[in-house]
């Protein structure tokens, strides 16, 4: 008799969809699943504009964090109905020029607070 005989340690491991043993399973891995997105209207952005070297302007928006959002997708709608550049800086969003009236009301539209 073995130390573990008629427990499932005793047993060779099972594939959870077909039935067979793991040694000689087929089924394609299973896709990860998709990240947890949260609602815009549980979050709020915080638009700021600041000066930097050599007199440029920028819009920030931040408040918004990469894990719950989807930052480079907003970003592009973002570039597409204000007209200009930016980019995704950790967990900030910065638009070319001083962009604050129309970088709100695109959140606005999309369901985001906006202080």
């Amino acid at each position: 008799m073995r130390l573990f005989a008629g427990t499932p340690f005793d047993r060779p491991p099972v594939c959870e969809r077909c039935g067979e043993r793991e040694e000689v399973c087929v089924c394609p891995p299973l896709p990860p699943p998709p990240p947890v997105r949260v609602a815009p209207e549980k979050q709020t952005a915080r638009l700021a504009v600041e000066k930097r070297k050599k007199g440029k302007v920028v819009t920030l928006v931040r408040g918004l964090s990469a894990a719950d959002n989807d930052l480079p997708a907003l970003l592009a709608r973002l570039k597409n109905a204000v007209g200009a550049g930016g980019a995704v800086k950790e967990d900030s969003i910065e638009i070319q020029g001083a962009q604050l009236e129309r970088v709100q009301a695109v959140l606005q539209e999309i369901g985001y607070r906006v202080r």
